[in-house]
């Protein structure tokens, strides 16, 4: 019997014991929170959105800091009672008689996340507390931090002062922060010129700028305002008579801002992070409200390289020459370094479509590999145009092979060479290389690059050869991480890195054999085996220049080059010579491939026999050698 009343005075105990600490815990938690959440200013919320954007090696590139333009300040005095009302029945109907924090919420949130799914509804100063901690991570930890801040808020600031401060860092989309910058983004007014109709389009895009903008898709943005609409309705801040009268707004086109305040080359790198941020289906509000972690794939090292390459190319040229400068890794298609010009706010030129002069070739010869049978590098060709004369540009060769005719740029053997295989397979050949733009309609004279690419088609292109003929897609996103260290995006995991094999090893092989000793010839050697092809396009003035283009490539990586102007003026120096594929391009293509790792090319094994019978005599071929 002892012993019996020994285990319940200790179960009494232990019982006792518990039901303390389940009390204590929940409120030690509390006063733990409270001494060490500080409550966040208005200016830290939205600094605390900021999205980080760095180098491959994890060095800051930049920031995307809100530009002065896209964040004004209001007071609440400024916001029509209306838009006030339009917002509240969008996100918080019992913003002024909750305690800052919604339980059913929280519990709700609690019981979803311990069976897996999502969290639940917030308050609107839950809501200001989330974005000022950069709390987007679905946790209990969160929710307890918001918890404790919106308490804390509630406490020190008036409801007023909570609803002002939300409405001046909300993001509406569009790159504004604030309702100020909303109501210019949107209508081109003043918010204290908006009617309720007007506020109650911005209340609703508040959730999703991406989902509810009307530019991006009408009828849910009208679904969304017809709901907010009735809520303001349904709590009788919108009479029955105003509710029937409302129609829905008409709002200005779209217009993103470019490139935030990076007016240098940095705001072309932004750009393209923030385009393909969005096909990856990272939204225009994640990037700018969850504080995200973005490495490119951007050599701090090569892009520097590129950057000062076209500079010393440029010091005391016209300032009417424009230039782009690509380089793509060959092994997984990320893009090493980019310049698209130095006016970050202005024209892209990496993204630019220009005629290719010769830097087409190359595709004229892998067609010519890739036809049934195909035809040998080692085939001798006419190099004489139908006058007797040599092909073009000085390239006396009137008999020689395709290896030759590239080095020398003999024109003619390339048109006859694109003319026997047909244009479209030519065409064919460069879209498996991974040209994309469209290159409808050919003649023969694709092969000397009549149809307009961009450099950053080209580099991609001729990183597909320098991989042995797997094609990477192009991109500049390596990496992705919230602001509470979720990862939402992987280059390597999610595939962008993976290859898809185009053409085979052996036949990419042969077309790098063709180009192996142009830049020597040239006088651009970079003291490692390199495969490269200049490219110049005439001007409709005779002898003149339009456009200027250096290419190539070793096994790692793949530089496409471009000079030009923007009014298609003929390219002249300030000693006024004529630019030519390989005077500035060439230099400036040099000086970044001077930067690339030092890989041999695979042993060169060649694809089938001359044919005895062509034009001009019989065929002589340049003997192949082991390696470069």
């Amino acid at each position: 019997m002892g012993d019996l009343g020994w285990i319940r005075r200790h179960l009494r105990r232990v019982l006792l014991g518990g039901t303390a600490a389940l009390l204590l815990a929940p409120l030690l938690a509390f006063v733990i929170g409270w001494l060490v959440f500080p409550v966040p200013d208005v200016d830290e919320a939205v600094n605390n959105q900021v999205a980080l954007i760095s180098y491959s090696d994890g060095s800051e590139l930049t920031r995307l800091v809100p530009e002065a333009g896209n964040r004004t300040k209001v007071q609440l005095a400024q916001i029509p009672v209306p838009v006030r009302h339009a917002v509240l029945a969008a996100e918080d109907r019992s913003f002024y008689s909750n305690p800052g924090f919604d339980l059913t919420g929280i519990l709700r949130a609690v019981w979803n996340q311990l069976r897996g799914g999502d969290g639940g509804g917030s308050t609107i100063t839950q809501q200001y507390v989330k974005n000022a901690l950069v709390g987007n991570d679905i946790s209990l930890w969160r929710k307890y931090r918001e918890l404790i801040v919106s308490v804390k808020l509630v406490q020190q600031r008036s409801k007023d002062d909570i609803l002002t401060d939300y409405l001046n860092t909300i993001y509406f989309g569009r790159g504004a922060y604030g309702i100020e910058a909303a109501a210019q983004a949107y209508f081109g007014k003043h918010v204290t010129d908006l009617g309720a109709a007007e506020g109650a389009l911005l209340a609703g895009v508040i959730q999703g700028p991406s989902r509810w903008d009307p530019a991006l898709d009408l009828e849910k943005a009208t679904q969304r305002w017809e709901f907010v609409m009735d809520g303001m309705a349904s709590q009788g801040w919108l009479s029955a008579a105003e509710r029937s009268s409302s129609r829905f707004p008409a709002t200005q086109p779209r217009r993103l801002p470019s490139s935030g305040s990076f007016g240098d080359e940095r705001g072309h790198i932004i750009d393209s992070v923030k385009s393909e941020l969005e096909s990856l289906g990272i939204t225009d509000r994640e990037v700018a409200q969850d504080g995200l972690r973005i490495t490119t794939t951007i050599d701090r090292g090569q892009q520097g390289a590129a950057v000062a390459a076209v500079r010393r190319a440029f010091a005391g040229q016209p300032d009417e020459l424009r230039a782009a400068v690509v380089t793509v890794d060959a092994a997984t298609g990320g893009i090493r370094a980019y310049y698209g010009g130095d006016d970050g706010v202005g024209l892209d030129y990496a993204q630019v479509r220009k005629q290719a002069g010769s830097t087409f070739k190359p595709f004229a010869v892998l067609a010519a590999l890739l036809h049934d049978p195909p035809a040998p590098i080692g085939q001798v060709y006419d190099g004489t145009e139908p006058s007797g004369r040599p092909g073009a540009d000085g390239a006396d060769c009137p008999r020689c092979d395709v290896t030759r005719a590239m080095t020398i740029s003999n024109n003619a053997v390339f048109l006859k060479l694109a003319l026997r295989l047909g244009p479209e397979q030519v065409a064919a050949a460069a879209r498996a290389a991974g040209i994309t733009s469209p290159l409808d309609h050919p003649d023969e004279r694709l092969a000397l690059g009549n149809k307009e690419v961009t450099p950053l088609e080209l580099a991609s292109a001729y990183a597909t050869l320098a991989d042995g003929g797997v094609w990477h897609a192009p991109h500049v996103v390596a990496r992705v991480v919230d602001g509470d260290g979720r990862l939402l995006y992987d280059a390597g995991a999610d595939g962008a890195s993976a290859g898809d094999r185009r053409f085979g090893e052996q036949v990419a092989r042969n077309v790098a054999e063709t180009m192996l000793d142009v830049a020597a010839y040239r006088g651009l050697g970079i003291g490692t085996p390199v495969a490269a092809a200049p490219g110049t396009v005439p001007s409709r003035i005779a002898g003149e220049t339009n456009d200027a283009w250096f290419g190539g490539f070793t096994p790692a990586m793949a530089t496409a080059v471009w000079i030009g102007t923007d009014r298609n003026s003929p390219l002249r120096t300030s000693s006024a010579t004529s630019i030519t594929g390989s005077t500035l391009p060439g230099r400036v293509w040099r000086d970044v491939m001077a930067t690339a790792p030092q890989l041999p090319f695979g042993p060169f094994r060649p694809i089938g026999e001359p044919a005895p019978d062509l034009p001009s005599g019989t065929p002589t071929r340049r003997q192949p050698t082991e390696g470069p």
